[in-house]
This record gives structure tokens, C-alpha cells and sequence, in this order.
């Protein structure tokens, strides 16, 4: 899916791949990722999309049919969904990033580019939880 971004999804074939029904690929698919398949790949799409909104001049529409989308209605509806704003706002606001790769992707992954997700306070060393009992040893002083 990740590879194959803009492509038409075929849950029906994906589960045959993985010996399931499709039903049950697609419960055990939001079980494990969050959310079903189909909203996974909204999601890549999205996020190859603000890549191509912030680094290049293509048109929003191009930009809509490059990454899989068939209609502009949807493209639009499902980017502020995700992202929580149009694609146009997008890009007035966000320009070319000058980062290395790793950083780029990381902060521009849509949940944390809204803002969701990201942690705001960190919790003292002594109550964190560790299983090298770092945190346990830092108590007992």
C-alpha cells in the first residue's frame, strides 16, 4: 500500500495475500494500525501530497490525481480532515523544508503537522515506568 500509494485499493486482494477474509483483514488491519485500510491509505496520500503542495508549483488538482485521489471534491475534504486545512491554506503557509530527510518526515507526518499526538509535558523521571529499572532504582533513593 505504501508503495503503491496512488493506486486503487483492493481490500478484497490484499486479504487474499494474507489468507483472510476481507472482513477480517480489515478488523485485524484497524487493530493494529488504528484505523482501516482504506483511511491508511487516505492518509499516505495526504501526506505525499503535502510533500508535493510545499515543494513544488503543481496545480492542487494535479497534485489531487498524482496521488491517487479521483475527485477534488474529496482530495480537499479529506486533507483538512486530516491535516486541518485546505490544501490551498497548506500551502501559502507551509514552504520548502530545510531539514534532513529523517526530520522532515517525522514533523510532517499529518497528526503531528495538526498539532495531535504530540506530548506537551514529560512526565518526571521517577514516575516514568522502565523495564531496565532505571526508574525504579531512581525511587528507592
Amino acid at each position: 500500500m505504501d508503495r503503491a500509494y496512488a493506486q486503487p485499493l483492493d481490500v478484497r486482494a490484499v486479504a487474499q495475500v494474507a489468507h483472510l477474509s476481507e472482513a477480517h483483514f480489515i478488523r485485524s488491519f484497524r487493530a493494529t494500525f488504528g484505523e482501516t485500510p482504506h483511511r491508511y491509505l487516505q492518509r499516505r496520500r495526504v501526506e505525499r501530497s503535502m510533500f508535493l503542495l510545499r515543494e513544488t508549483d503543481r496545480s492542487v488538482t494535479d497534485i489531487c490525481f498524482d496521488v491517487g485521489f479521483t475527485s477534488l471534491g474529496t482530495f480537499s475534504r479529506t486533507f483538512r480532515e486530516i491535516v486541518g486545512e485546505t490544501p490551498t491554506e497548506y500551502r501559502e503557509q507551509h514552504g520548502p523544508l530545510v531539514a534532513p530527510n529523517c526530520f522532515q518526515m517525522a514533523a510532517m507526518r499529518p497528526s503531528v503537522a495538526a498539532g495531535f499526538g504530540v506530548p506537551t509535558t514529560q512526565k518526571p523521571a521517577e514516575s516514568r515506568s522502565s523495564s531496565f529499572g532505571e526508574a525504579t532504582a531512581a525511587a528507592a533513593r
